[in-house]
């Protein structure tokens, strides 16, 4: 019998937008379970309000390793705050993408692209921290997507 602890409870969060505002630092681990090759995204996340003020801006910059080769890797969403502390995220062309009520500290959202399956946790393990593991599954893709945000500054 293993005696290692289980994984940390999670933080409820009252208000997803409002923890998520601010600068992060991120560490993703990407697996090709279909090719056996793995990669790692380093770089930054900020939330920060949209120049219209309803929404966040959720911008990603930093480097994907893939194969031995580092490149620039980036991506925008929108991050629709509502009045009962959730959010609605979309892509940065304004396709919807996935809810978030960070409520109980955990949420599992679902997005279908295409005939691929994309689901998220999403675990709030600390003020300044918090987990997203992405499956994605089907006939285009067969990934797992493991990153950590910490807060900038911690």
């Amino acid at each position: 019998m293993s005696t290692a602890p289980g994984p940390a409870p999670a933080l409820p969060v009252p208000d997803a937008a409002a923890y998520l505002t601010g600068r992060w630092r991120i560490d993703r681990a990407v697996y090709d379970l279909r090719g056996g090759t793995e990669g790692r995204f380093r770089g930054t996340a900020e939330f920060r309000p949209a120049p219209a003020g309803d929404a966040l801006l959720h911008l990603e910059e930093g480097e994907l390793t893939w194969g031995g080769v580092v490149n620039p890797a980036s991506r925008t969403l929108r991050v629709r705050p509502l009045p009962d502390g959730t959010a609605e995220v979309d892509f940065a062309d304004g396709r919807p993408f996935h809810d978030l009520d960070l409520r109980t500290g955990s949420w599992i959202a679902v997005h279908p692209c295409a005939a691929d399956r994309y689901e998220g946790t999403f675990t709030v393990v600390a003020p300044d921290e918090w987990h997203l593991r992405w499956r994605v599954g089907g006939p285009a893709k067969d990934q797992l997507l493991r990153s950590v945000y910490r807060r900038e500054g911690d």
